[in-house]
């Protein structure tokens, strides 16, 4: 006779724990498609590529001067018509007060990055399973804007011919805006429609809104981009209408996400696998075959959690066929009745003699 062969339960665990990929397109899709844990590396490495892109492409588009200015106009114009066109007396307002309009310019010029990068950072330690998604909204939101730019040139009231709006960086020389000063070079002075301010802060404030857990962080989320508007009217650098622009971009950032992950980014699990679901390996090494997977002490003895199912001798299954364990033996080589935990089992009636090897 020859060798019978034995598989241990080892080798099927080791077999389990790498289920096979699907690779199809829709397999690929879908885990494109499912949240995972982010990498620190790369999305630090996105967000540096990403704005560097954007405000490449936001420069290069053409100033368009004298369109932009005319699109000024006719902008201001239905501000008018509307009856709120209240642009220019909040800016005269505001540049009364030196200290408030110097922080103002500082709070343009700052916290649209700050604030904006400091939500990421938060959402990457805090919501790993959301993150993706919500910078998905953000992403998409800018890039929506990049064609606005192209589509619409349109000149800050602080460019404005005879408008007499206030450019208060100019008047008080504080420092960091690129929109005026001897910065204003490095930046396309015409691309105020849509305002990014208004629609980066109203990403943050949202996102605050719904995840943060504190009522203080809530009551932030609602105040900031509340003044980011106050912001960016005071300064002459966007009419509000701006603001209408950008959150119309945000929007379609948040649509977009909820389409691709088939959920809204906020109502997505807090946590996400690091290989997203499907695709990772079981943290409790088991294939789940096994009623005491992943829990020491279940199983034969020694606590290495085989399950319970008991072979008869030389690995004969209850029903007769090849469980591949073989059962322990009592010292005299007889078969012990007892289980991995202790439960009698019934004896053989008739212990068959061992086969010998050849």
């Amino acid at each position: 006779m020859g060798e019978t062969t034995v598989t241990t339960l080892e080798g099927r665990h080791q077999a389990a724990a790498h289920p096979v990929e699907d690779r199809t397109g829709a397999g690929l899709l879908r885990r494109f498609r499912t949240p995972r844990r982010p990498r620190l590396w790369f999305e630090i490495l996105l967000i540096a590529v990403s704005y560097w892109t954007y405000s490449l492409v936001r420069n290069a588009v053409p100033e368009q001067k004298s369109e932009a200015l005319r699109n000024a106009d006719r902008l201001w114009d239905l501000e008018r018509q509307l009856g709120l066109a209240f642009e220019q007396s909040v800016n005269h307002a505001v540049n009364s007060v030196t200290w408030l309009v110097v922080g103002m310019n500082y709070y343009y010029a700052t916290l649209h990055f700050a604030v904006t990068l400091g939500v990421l950072v938060w959402l990457y330690r805090s919501h790993p399973g959301r993150y993706a998604a919500t910078r998905l909204v953000l992403f998409s939101t800018t890039a929506v804007a990049l064609a606005g730019y192209y589509l619409f040139p349109l000149a800050p009231p602080r460019l404005m011919n005879g408008g007499d709006f206030v450019d208060t960086v100019v008047v008080h020389e504080t420092w960091g805006s690129m929109a005026s000063g001897d910065l204003k070079n490095m930046s396309n002075q015409y691309a105020a429609m849509p305002s990014m301010h208004i629609g980066w802060s109203v990403w943050c404030g949202l996102t605050l809104f719904a995840l943060a857990t504190v009522p203080w962080a809530k009551v932030l989320g609602l105040l900031y981009p509340a003044g980011t508007l106050v912001v960016i009217v005071a300064t002459a650098n966007h009419f509000w209408l701006d603001a209408v622009g950008g959150v119309l971009c945000l929007a379609f950032g948040y649509a977009l996400a909820t389409l691709w992950y088939g959920s809204k980014p906020y109502a997505l699990p807090r946590e996400a696998p690091d290989g997203g679901a499907g695709g990772g390996r079981d943290r409790s090494g088991w294939s789940g075959a096994f009623s005491g997977r992943g829990l020491p002490g279940k199983g034969l003895p020694g606590g290495r959690g085989t399950g319970r199912a008991v072979a008869g001798p030389d690995g004969e299954g209850p029903d007769g066929g090849n469980t591949g364990v073989v059962s322990p033996r009592t010292p005299d080589g007889s078969f012990d009745p007892r289980t991995a935990d202790d439960v009698p089992a019934p004896s053989p009636s008739v212990h068959a003699p061992d086969t010998p090897r050849r």
